[in-house]
């Protein structure tokens, strides 16, 4: 009997780059490498993704789709070409997730959460020829979670990508990690990420755990055994990864996490202003308190890493004073690379909640309309801005941030800071990402 053909697609919005805008800023979709992996042998997996060709029609039995709130529209376009054709659908992911009847108006199959408890269940329906509309997955321990099939994905990924935990307590009001993966932090065995690490290809990587050192002393001695390990296996990769501002508290665990290849830490500093991060709910920034963030930025340095500092303009309390000493903070405080972003309401969120509520949004034509919702515009009416002054400062802001002569500046400070050409170089890398999704969006003058 010939195989049967599972066909994963990643779809890409085709309107707006969004982060994505360059190659170095694009990674690997890990959710359906995961899938393939835990479909049986006897079915056959192909890959396609826009991230690098644009979708084109191939037969299949089963299509599995995943998106981004920004893709959502054009994984639904995807997905109703298939079903004109009376082909099963199924989509999963964090927009399907938050918004699984929406997408069923599309697909004819929705996972909602981590797909790895159903994902079995969801072949088994359709082989017996009654798959359900929404699958439910649970929060499972990550023991024994397996590898996604690299060889599914394109070799031009810059970096490869890992992830050895999932999980966050914190539970911001513009973030829907909690709701997708829940409050409680679990960790993946020490001795499997490091089997992972050896299996991918790339030189370098990224950790993609929302934060890699966790919530206490017991997950950041865990993130200890990890680098560790890598340095005793000699794993040699040059990697980057998100964390808390706290990654900076711990002495051992940033020696071990540079001598193991870290060259880069991204941290959400969000704002340099209280009032703006208690709106949010930051409560570790605020514990921590925005006046250690440059001591924070300097222990990190010392240890030859860089920090790619995340910064949202547009909260409640923001201003164009706010937003504009928010700009001249960047600028000065020390930051190597800068990810700026508007404050934007993704579907799953108490912030979307709020202001949908209060009328306050500028899309809301959905699906249609998620095509905004990519991070790199105004989508909704600010409180003591109007949309205009909200834009305008915004833009001024990216123009002096990502101007040629700020990022060679910020290239040479990083140097020095860090003693470190690589960390210094990665740094250089993201911002140049950065600055070409302002030059698309047309905010540098040529």
């Amino acid at each position: 009997m010939s195989k049967r053909k599972l066909l994963l697609i990643n779809p890409v919005n085709p309107h707006r780059a969004g982060l994505a805008v360059s190659l170095s800023s694009r990674f690997p979709p890990l959710g359906l490498g995961v899938l393939a992996a835990l479909t049986p042998d006897n079915w056959e997996v192909a890959l396609i993704d826009e991230n690098f060709k644009p979708f084109e029609y191939q037969e299949a039995d089963l299509v599995g789709l995943t998106a981004f709130t920004a893709a959502a529209p054009r994984a639904y376009e995807i997905a109703s070409i298939y079903k004109e054709q009376d082909i099963t659908t199924v989509m999963g992911g964090i927009h399907a997730s938050m918004l699984p009847h929406e997408a069923l108006r599309y697909v004819d199959s929705v996972v909602i959460g981590e797909a790895e408890s159903v994902w079995s269940q969801v072949i088994a329906d359709f082989m017996a020829g009654g798959i359900q509309q929404i699958y439910q997955g649970e929060w499972l321990g990550l023991a024994g979670m397996v590898q996604p099939r690299r060889d599914l994905f394109n070799p031009e990924y810059v970096f490869g990508t890992i992830q050895t935990s999932r999980g966050c307590p914190m539970d911001c009001e513009f973030c829907s990690v909690t709701v997708f993966n829940g409050h409680r932090y679990r960790q993946r065995l020490v001795s499997e990420v490091l089997d992972e690490l050896e299996s991918i290809p790339q030189k370098r990587v990224f950790f993609v755990d929302d934060n890699i050192i966790g919530y206490g002393k017991a997950t950041e001695e865990r993130a200890v055994a990890l680098f560790k390990g890598m340095i005793e296996r000699g794993i040699k990769k040059d990697w980057w990864c998100q964390a808390s501002i706290n990654f900076a508290d711990n002495e051992e665990l940033l020696e071990y996490a540079a001598k193991s290849g870290c060259r880069m830490v991204f941290l959400g500093v969000e704002a340099e202003d209280v009032d703006a991060l208690e709106e949010v709910g930051k409560k570790l920034n605020l514990k921590k308190g925005v006046g250690s963030y440059k001591e924070a930025f300097h222990s990190i340095n010392r240890h030859g890493i860089a920090v790619l500092g995340g910064f949202i303009y547009g909260m409640d309390s923001d201003t164009p004073e706010k937003l504009r000493h928010r700009t001249d903070y960047i600028l000065h405080s020390g930051i190597d690379a800068v990810q700026m972003s508007y404050l934007t309401p993704l579907p799953g969120t108490r912030l979307f909640n709020r202001l949908r509520d209060a009328g306050r949004l500028l899309y809301a034509n959905f699906p249609k309309d998620w095509e905004y919702y990519d991070l790199t515009g105004v989508v909704y009416k600010p409180a003591l801005m109007t949309i205009q002054e909200f834009s305008a400062v915004t833009l001024e802001g990216a123009r002096r941030i990502y101007s040629g002569w700020s990022i060679r500046r910020k290239f040479a400070r990083t140097l020095h800071a860090t003693k470190n050409l690589a960390a210094a170089s990665l740094a250089y890398g993201a911002n140049i990402s950065y600055q070409n999704l302002a030059a698309a969006k047309g905010v540098l003058r040529s």
